[in-house]
């Protein structure tokens, strides 16, 4: 999606598959590597059903029930080195205490995500497009490898989290459907981890990383934007981007489509020939909901894929969204809703939780119990080391906060509360920073309304008890007062 072109636009048995490769536009046979399993991962299921899997991606698991390779590289930033996380067993869950232990004690970002299908369709650094990244040369940035997370099957695994500024992509890609051709895609994402930018998506893009035509992709998009289209409600939404749209239905703008309200959602998206579908549901447990099934909106039809795959960006690179990705495919074929079913239960069955059982506070307001002022950073700055204040509540992106799965309190989708100078004596400021996973900057927000940090255990506190706008926030010994209380407010 081309943020530059908004006002024009107005905005499980499984046998061993036949890899499907695209010839001047027929399907032929290929002997394409491909990772083969005679288990129960979500590419076995694809495969059995005629669609296999022609790109698989995940940090927390084996999407093959023979995969033993790496899932995903870590850099660090201490020397540069990097290192694969793989799985605990053939077909099983990431080995995060190999991150653990090569991260401890400095940052580490996700430099690969591996492609599972044998097909090389590996997500790297998007290098930027007709939108710049924030980083060298217009390319975008790595995800924090250590800011999201969860469990896993009871075991500890982190997914790809998508700041502003942040995205993935390979433009050089083997069996992804192009053109017309039929395809099907899933990704499980955090539900509560999302914004109105554009764009998060994951799926097929062009390849030029320029918004030139209509029709040219064909992605999952998962957030609350409301620019092109839109659901019911508040949103989020599960929507397609297909380029000059996002898509809720048939219509632009609006379809009656519900909002999506869990913790780890299952979204799909599948096209074929002037038909496409959007499905989704709840990766912990239930069935899947169809939210459309019909024929392509005016214009996309026939559609002009390229069979680039990106990640957390649009198709232009358009990179001011956020979400949480942890695993998700493309298929070569268009699945039915039967496999579709059977993929969901497996995921179900994988028992996606939160790190700790928690579920994050998203994009609120945190309102001090004695003064009923909001947290506040002055005059809306971004500037790393602005200390924190109270001020009355206006709802604005200066006061909405959000406690991720790594007890980050973030704002703005890339600053984070921060005790600074990594203190922990009375008195230490309360400031924003650059979010790099610190313990300085994890907070536990607590039953009693306290806020403590996660490294010194003091609690978040209006300076001297005082209730005026400009009161700064401190950190002080916990002492039950109510200028160390707080509530979040939507």
């Amino acid at each position: 999606m081309n943020v530059k072109k908004r006002l024009s636009r107005f905005m499980a048995a499984a046998g061993v598959p036949l890899v499907l490769a695209v010839v001047a536009g027929a399907y032929v046979v290929s002997d394409a590597p491909q990772a083969r399993a005679a288990g129960t991962g979500p590419c076995d299921i694809y495969a059995s059903g005629g669609t296999p899997c022609v790109a698989a991606h995940s940090t927390t698991r084996a999407l093959y029930g023979a995969y033993n390779g790496p899932l995903y590289q870590v850099r660090r930033t201490s020397d540069n080195t990097t290192r694969d996380v793989g799985v605990l067993s053939a077909g099983g869950y990431a080995d995060a205490a190999t991150q653990d232990s090569f991260c401890a004690n400095t940052n580490c970002v996700i430099t690969i995500i591996y492609d599972q299908s044998g097909r090389n369709n590996r997500l790297t650094q998007a290098l930027g497009g007709a939108v710049p990244g924030p980083g060298p040369g217009g390319s975008d940035n790595l995800a924090d490898a250590k800011a999201a997370p969860i469990t896993i099957g009871g075991q500890k695994a982190y997914g790809v989290y998508i700041a502003p500024g942040t995205g993935y992509r390979n433009n050089n890609t083997n069996g992804v459907a192009t053109g017309d051709q039929p395809e099907g895609m899933y990704a499980v994402l955090d539900g509560t981890h999302y914004n109105g930018g554009c764009c998060f998506d994951y799926g097929n893009a062009q390849t030029n990383a320029q918004a030139d035509d209509i029709g040219i992709m064909e992605t999952i998009y998962f957030g609350n934007n409301n620019w092109w289209g839109y659901g019911d409600g508040a949103g989020p939404w599960i929507m397609a981007d297909m380029e000059w749209g996002l898509f809720s239905g048939v219509n632009p703008r609006y379809n009656p489509m519900p909002p999506i309200n869990h913790r780890f959602v299952t979204a799909i998206v599948k096209g074929e020939p002037n038909h496409w579908a959007i499905r989704g549901g709840n990766a912990q447990s239930g069935a899947l909901t169809n939210y459309f099934d019909g024929p392509r909106p005016n214009g996309y039809h026939p559609m002009k894929k390229e069979g680039a795959i990106l990640l957390g960006i649009g198709g232009d690179n358009s990179n001011g969204a956020r979400g949480t990705f942890y695993e998700g495919v493309l298929t070569s074929g268009y699945p039915t809703a039967a496999t579709e079913d059977a993929v969901q239960a497996n995921i179900a069955a994988a028992a996606y939780a939160p790190a700790g059982g928690g579920t994050p506070q998203q994009n609120v307001q945190l309102v001090g119990a004695q003064s009923g002022r909001c947290i506040d950073v002055p005059n809306a700055s971004t500037t790393n080391g602005t200390q924190t204040q109270l001020w009355d509540c206006t709802g604005g992106t200066a006061q909405r906060w959000t406690h991720t799965t790594a007890k980050q309190l973030q704002i703005y989708g890339n600053k984070c509360l921060d005790a600074s100078g990594a203190g922990t004596s009375n008195g230490t400021q309360a400031i924003i920073w650059d979010c790099h996973g610190g313990t300085n900057q994890q907070w536990n927000l607590n039953t009693n309304g306290t806020i403590t940090s996660a490294q010194s255990g003091l609690c978040l506190d209006a300076n001297g008890a005082a209730t005026a706008n400009g009161t700064k926030l401190i950190l002080w010994s916990c002492n039950g007062q109510q200028n160390q209380q707080w509530t979040p407010r939507s």
